[in-house]
This record gives C-alpha cells, sequence and structure tokens, in this order.
C-alpha cells in the first residue's frame, strides 16, 4: 500500500514539474520563430519542395525533384526543403548543383533525422509548427512530391489556409498524376460529393507530370 502511494506522488509530481515548464517553454518557441524569422528574413523568392524522406537516390522521384529545383534555381527561385533524405535531398541537390540557394529546415526528431550535405543555408527546428511556419511565409509556391503523412500534412495545411483565405493564394503543385491520382478522385467523389468543399476547392491546387510543368505553373500564376 505505501508503494502505491509512493508511486501515485511520484506521478504526481512529474505531472506538476511538466506543468511548470510550460511556460518556459513559450520562450523556446518565441525564439524558434525570431531565428527562423532572422534567418530568413532575405529570402523573398523561395520555392517549397516536400516529400518522402524515405525515397531512394535511385528512384525517378529523386531524379525529378533534383530537376525541379535546378530549373527553378536557374528561374531565379531558391529552394526550400525540410533539410533531410530522399525528396528533400533531391531538391537541396538540384538547387545546390545549379548554384542556387538551397535552404534546409531540419527538424529535431527521435531517430536524430541528420540534413543532407547538399543544404547551404541550414535552420534547426525542434517544433514542428514553428518550421512549417517558415515553410509557407516564404515561399512562392509548394511543390508536394509523393510522401507519407508529414507530406499529407503540408499539402492539407496549405490547401486549408488558402481555402480560409488565412493566407493569400500561391501554387500548390502536386507532383505525378499516378500518384495522386487516387487522392484527387476520392475529394471529388467523396469529399466534393459529401458538400464538406467547394467545387472551386479543386482548383486550389495543379497536377503536373514534369519538372518542366512545374515552372509552367508557376510562371502562369505570377504572369497571370
Amino acid at each position: 500500500m505505501v508503494k502505491k502511494v509512493i508511486k501515485k506522488n511520484q506521478r504526481k509530481t512529474r505531472m506538476e514539474d511538466l506543468k511548470m515548464e510550460d511556460p518556459w517553454r513559450v520562450f523556446r518557441i518565441m525564439s524558434e520563430f525570431v531565428d527562423g524569422f532572422h534567418e530568413l528574413s532575405e529570402v523573398s523568392n523561395a520555392v517549397s519542395i516536400f516529400g518522402s524522406a524515405r525515397t531512394k537516390k535511385t528512384h525517378r522521384w529523386y531524379k525529378q525533384a533534383e530537376k525541379t529545383a535546378e530549373l527553378l534555381v536557374k528561374k531565379g527561385y531558391s529552394v526550400i526543403t525540410g533539410g533531410g533524405p530522399g525528396i528533400m535531398e533531391g531538391g537541396n541537390k538540384g538547387a545546390a548543383q545549379a548554384k542556387g540557394e538551397s535552404i534546409g529546415l531540419n527538424i529535431d526528431l527521435p531517430f536524430e533525422q541528420k540534413p543532407n550535405r547538399y543544404v547551404n543555408h541550414l535552420i534547426n527546428f525542434h517544433y514542428f509548427f514553428c518550421r512549417k511556419v517558415m515553410f509557407v511565409k516564404y515561399a512562392k509556391a509548394f511543390v508536394i512530391f509523393p510522401g507519407g503523412f508529414g507530406t499529407l500534412d503540408e499539402l492539407f495545411e496549405s490547401l486549408t489556409l488558402i481555402q480560409t483565405k488565412r493566407m493569400e493564394a500561391f501554387p500548390v503543385i502536386l507532383f505525378d498524376s499516378e500518384f495522386w491520382g487516387d487522392l484527387v478522385q476520392w475529394m471529388k467523389n467523396s469529399v466534393l460529393k459529401a458538400n464538406n468543399i467547394d467545387a472551386k476547392d479543386l482548383d486550389l491546387f495543379k497536377v503536373v507530370d514534369t519538372p518542366e510543368e512545374v515552372l509552367q505553373v508557376i510562371n502562369k500564376f505570377y504572369n497571370s
């Protein structure tokens, strides 16, 4: 009985310690925002590239991300990625090899994601939401390559912010129609059919299959 009481008191103490940390955690959050805003303050013409960290270097998606970033740099854009491996590395590699600004917004994870070697402007984050603000604030477009939950999170958050007019519209581009086709059809056949979105919301993104089309969508958006 005594042991149970001791364990209960220990759990209570740990919970109280965690609660005491919350006000101080605000300062760390503030510092991440301040550092991010400062580091990216001179970035005004960038495109964020998203996609799976699991994509192999030999996969066509990696090579297409690399080519897309290269074309973006040649058109005067900086490239922003999550700074990790896979599609992110492909994007940073293409930007770096084209002699452009290759930005990586790295995130601290339990398995210690390491920034790829092609990043020439690295910023580290502890909080996902601070990092996501930087992706949106400094990007003129999002290019979404095939990926998992993190990629889907970035996709739907950007669409939500545009749909609700919490931010100015900008190109959201899904790369590879074969990969994204079923998701797009589901949005049409289920989400739209249930009146959970408007038909015009499906125009908030474009689907492409080549790096050249990425540039075409961005150019058309800003030159129209």
